[in-house]
């Protein structure tokens, strides 16, 4: 079953995106939650042009994140957090935390768009994250976990 999205579907595809699932999924789930609509002729020729007509507003989407980009790559983000013997956390470290380290930072980015390298982080130490500004753009960042 061929699709256009509505909006962004983790694992599936990003908004106006034309996708092949199949029947029962687009079916019971996409297309009554409102996240996909059926991909006839006429709705692919609709797309094709709003697509030409938001082109240009979408160079400056991606100028706008890749400036933001290269702002949190530059950042040297320090989340506190206690810890049991050794360098175990009570708890741990995951893609909330580091929005709002970034958010005191001075740059504010939504918990989803952050995923963090394994999950989650349950160790002192230095870890990874991406963080998805723009759909062609992706910023990779480090951060220090460290005892309170």
């Amino acid at each position: 079953m061929e699709l256009i999205l509505r909006q962004d579907v983790e694992n599936l595809g990003f908004k106006d995106d034309v996708v092949d699932v199949k029947n029962g999924y687009g079916r019971n789930f996409l297309i009554p939650s409102g996240k996909a609509s059926l991909a006839t002729s006429s709705a692919k020729k609709v797309l094709a042009e709003n697509l030409k007509q938001r082109a240009y507003k979408e160079a400056k989407l991606i100028e706008d994140a890749n400036a933001i980009a290269e702002t949190i790559k530059g950042y040297e983000l320090q989340i506190a957090s206690k810890t049991g013997s050794g360098d175990k956390l009570f708890g741990s470290v995951n893609n909330i935390d580091l929005a709002a380290a970034l958010a005191k930072a001075g740059t504010e980015i939504d918990k989803k768009f952050i995923k963090v390298v394994g999950g989650s982080v349950k160790r002192l130490g230095k870890y990874e994250a991406s963080v998805r500004l723009h759909r062609a753009v992706v910023a990779d960042i480090t951060f220090d976990v460290v005892a309170e």
